[in-house]
């Protein structure tokens, strides 16, 4: 049997429920930018991780949750004629994501204490996963530190907290598809393959963070309606206003939606010579797929970029921009696994060759 098929069905079983997780923190990722997107998020005001599983239950519960928003400077400054229905539909959006994030707590935790007391998994993955939980677990207190920046002058949160909250998800992400990949593939005998493939894919991987950091910035500035343009940012490649110096790059919607364009272009030019150095070095059917994946998702997220902001940000398109975002990670890390797993073994160098028995002249 091939590397690829000849896997114990325990193993089989082990990546199915992992990338079964990798897929619900795909969905908390599209469920939060929702959440964001439609104003949800500062709905609730109280972070209350076990009680906080039921939405309230009675018109007096809906009353009381009502008025303790009525208080926050969200209703003070911007939505002050909502109605108790209006909050209600925002107050569900943001009820959900925390849900969801409770089942995917549990949907890692559950199986995980299953699989180690039948001995299906080695210590180094128990402990491996059990760093990922608990990573999953600090991710909440993240999120409710993102959005108790919200509650207290301004009716927006941090745009840095939000940044630190959404790579913290796609750590998880990618974490959890490496994990994955290596229950139902195996992972590589040996250090990984020095070779121009997993260099550009290594390189692809740190991009698409990177990007994905400034596309925060982004979504946190709401800097997508700075320059509702594509190609050019207001009829311009290099705005002329253009801000620089001192915390521009971080904090000025222009500057930071031209760096987010700047790294994405760079990004997908990266992923074109990765995968075509794939292809070259490890023609394999595992490498041609990922390959082609990541192509076929980062050209979609150039374009799925260019529509959000020419149609002004809206939610369907800017859901969809951040949810493909989060699969080209997922692609690209997938991708680097499968270098590193089927890539060119190490050069032997000299030292290393096996040394000829040489008999000693002075021997008869």
């Amino acid at each position: 049997m091939s590397p690829d098929t000849d896997r114990p069905s325990a193993s089989r079983a082990v990546g199915a429920w992992i990338f079964t997780c990798a897929a619900l923190v795909l969905a908390m990722v599209v469920v939060g930018g929702v959440t964001r997107l439609t104003r949800s998020g500062l709905s609730i005001t109280e972070w209350r991780p076990v009680t906080g599983a039921l939405p309230p239950l009675s018109p007096a519960a809906w009353t009381e949750e009502f008025a303790k928003y009525q208080r926050s400077p969200e209703f003070l400054l911007v939505n002050r004629s909502m109605t108790l229905e209006g909050f209600k539909s925002i107050f569900l959006v943001e009820w959900f994501h925390r849900l969801l994030g409770r089942f995917v707590g549990v949907a890692v935790l559950l199986p995980l204490g299953w699989f180690a007391a039948k001995g299906r998994l080695s210590r180094r993955r128990i402990a491996q996963l059990g760093g990922i939980f608990a990573l999953g677990g600090l991710q909440g207190f993240v999120g409710w530190f993102m959005v108790a920046s919200g509650l207290v002058n301004e009716p927006h949160v941090s745009h840095y907290r939000l940044t630190v909250h959404l790579l913290m998800a796609l750590g998880i992400l990618a974490a959890l598809v490496w994990a994955g990949l290596d229950e139902l593939r195996g992972e590589r005998n040996g250090p990984a393959p020095r070779t121009f493939a997993h260099a550009a894919v290594a390189t692809l991987v740190a991009l698409v963070v990177v990007t994905i950091t400034w596309g925060g910035f982004m979504a946190g500035l709401h800097a997508g309606l700075a320059a509702p343009t594509f190609p050019t940012m207001n009829g311009q490649w290099i705005p002329s206003a253009l801000p620089v110096g001192g915390r521009a790059a971080l904090e000025n919607p222009l500057t930071v939606h031209f760096l987010h364009r700047a790294l994405a272009y760079l990004t997908a030019l990266v992923a074109a010579v990765a995968a075509v150095s794939v292809l070259r070095e490890d023609p394999t059917p595992a490498a041609r797929l990922a390959s082609r994946a990541v192509l076929a998702v980062v050209a979609m997220q150039v374009l799925l970029g260019a529509l959000t902001v020419l149609r002004y940000v809206p939610v369907s398109l800017a859901s969809m921009h951040q949810a493909n975002g989060a699969l080209l990670l997922a692609c690209a890390v997938a991708l680097l696994h499968t270098v590193r797993r089927d890539g060119a073994p190490q050069p032997v160098t000299i030292s290393d060759a096996p040394r000829a028995v040489v008999p000693d002249a002075g021997v008869c």
